[in-house]
């Protein structure tokens, strides 16, 4: 249990940010984020957010060791899309008992179920998950896994992030650990190329980065490893042999950034593909730091052809859009990476924001969303439903965008909603993601249901009468 305190307040002490690294020690741990103490669970477990961030690595076996309510519906996790394998969709439990755990055979049924899962599936990889149960019975996921690798000669990779030991960030954070120990550096890549980079924090989702890949091509530049959106085992293990990373969700993955920078001297960025300007900027600083570290110099220049070619293209898809959002009013109830790039990317097109949330968005998010809106009643942390309600209705929004769980206050006030959460079925990143968004919220705003729906009822229209 030591250790794991030692973990949680190392995983929180960040030093990486670009907002925080140029600041004096005492300064940038006042600006760290902090854990929440062991226990609590708001917004998710640590178990919950371990496995949310290394889920979506396609082709490993994915099994928690727990009784069976701690797995749930992993088919459709987080809507991350795969090119290729599925297995990592299909739920592994060691659905433990009370027997089990009485008797002491819980770690015995973990070594029988990695046996199965090898027999069985042929996976590239499994990934061990402890949770709070098998945490507090003291079962040594770690040895289980050591003796499995070496008499399997099968990878299996120990995921220290029982729930109760924090937050779901703390377990995003402890998830990044277990590739850092495990995984990342125990493979070398055939080819490697000073053109490689590795895309941090990135889950695919909708299959979103299968939108910006291709730009990547086109320069050429190569992802060695999308951690974790559509990765395969070996390229998360190569990604130490890459040149540059950029980190898209850095709440999650930063710590795992500066870690891979300090050991493999691999520099990054943090940036977003969502948007016009901000897909643009990637694709500069990406090409930036790889010239740096010996890429050839008319990579520059080629970017610079390739943002033009297609930042025209995207404006002149935008036009049939622009004149029916121009000055439409838009509250976001969101977090993270999009609390501050989709405000960027819906003032690209004219939209009005009349306020953000910055709820688990790091410090360099919150300080690029006050610089974006210049307002700083326009931010807050988060809001009770009755409380966004009301906001929507004294800011007269005309669209909510935000995840599936606050759908129901917008419809309550008759107003369109658009999921801009991990549940949406459109992809909104790079140019195309843009046109895509600017076309789901005009066809949000514009569904001719909605002046039916703030008519009268037909009863209260003969009460008037």
């Amino acid at each position: 249990m030591s250790s794991l305190n030692a973990k949680n307040k190392d995983a929180f002490h960040e030093l990486a940010s670009e907002k925080s690294g140029s600041k004096g020690p005492k300064a940038r741990l006042r600006n760290c984020a902090r854990p929440m103490a062991p226990g609590t669970a708001v917004g998710g477990c640590a178990f919950d957010g371990a496995k949310v961030a290394l889920q979506p690595i396609t082709d490993v076996a994915h099994l928690i060791h727990a009784p069976l309510a701690c797995e749930g519906n992993s088919w459709d996790n987080r809507g991350a899309a795969s090119s290729g394998p599925t297995l990592w969709r299909t739920s592994f439990t060691t659905d433990l008992t009370e027997i089990d755990i009485v008797m002491g055979h819980s770690e015995r049924k973990l070594f029988k179920a990695i046996r199965e899962i090898k027999d069985g599936y042929a996976p590239a990889a499994i990934f061990v998950y402890s949770t709070c149960v098998t945490a507090m019975i003291g079962d040594d996921i770690d040895v289980v896994c050591k003796r499995a690798t070496d008499e399997f000669a099968l990878p299996v990779v120990p995921v220290n992030a029982p729930g109760f030991v924090g937050s779901k960030n703390l377990g995003n954070k402890l998830a990044g650990e277990a590739l850092l120990k495990h995984v990342i550096g125990t493979v070398e890549p055939d080819e490697p190329g000073l053109c490689d980079i590795n895309i941090l924090g990135e889950f695919n989702l909708s299959g979103e980065f299968w939108q910006v890949k291709p730009l990547l091509d086109k320069l050429g530049v190569r992802v060695r490893a999308c951690i974790p959106g559509d990765a395969r085992y070996l390229q998360v293990a190569s990604a130490h042999r890459s040149r540059a990373a950029m980190t898209v969700c850095s709440t999650a993955f930063v710590a795992l950034a500066r870690k891979m920078q300090e050991r493999w001297d691999i520099p990054f960025f943090e940036g977003s593909f969502y948007g016009i300007s901000g897909t643009s900027e990637a694709l500069r600083r990406i090409a930036d730091l790889l010239v740096k570290k010996g890429a050839d110099p008319s990579l520059l220049h080629r970017t610079e052809i390739l943002v033009a070619e297609e930042e025209e293209k995207v404006w002149k898809r935008l036009e049939a859009y622009r004149p029916r959002l121009e000055g439409k009013r838009v509250l976001l109830n969101t977090g993270g990476v999009k609390s501050w790039s989709v405000v960027h990317a819906l003032m690209e097109i004219g939209m009005e924001i009349v306020g953000t949330s910055v709820k688990k968005s790091t410090l360099e998010d919150r300080e690029r969303v006050k610089q974006t809106l210049k307002e700083e009643n326009l931010v807050f942390e988060s809001m009770s439903p009755r409380e966004l309600f009301s906001l929507l209705l004294e800011r007269k929004a005309d669209i909510m965008l935000s995840g599936g769980r606050t759908q129901y206050i917008a419809l309550k006030a008759k107003l369109p909603w658009l999921d801009i959460n991990q549940e949406r079925h459109h992809a909104y990143a790079g140019y195309e993601g843009m046109v895509q968004l600017a076309r789901q919220i005009d066809l949000a705003i514009h569904n001719p249901m909605w002046p039916q729906v703030r008519e009268p009822a037909p009863w209260e229209q003969a009460l008037v009468v």
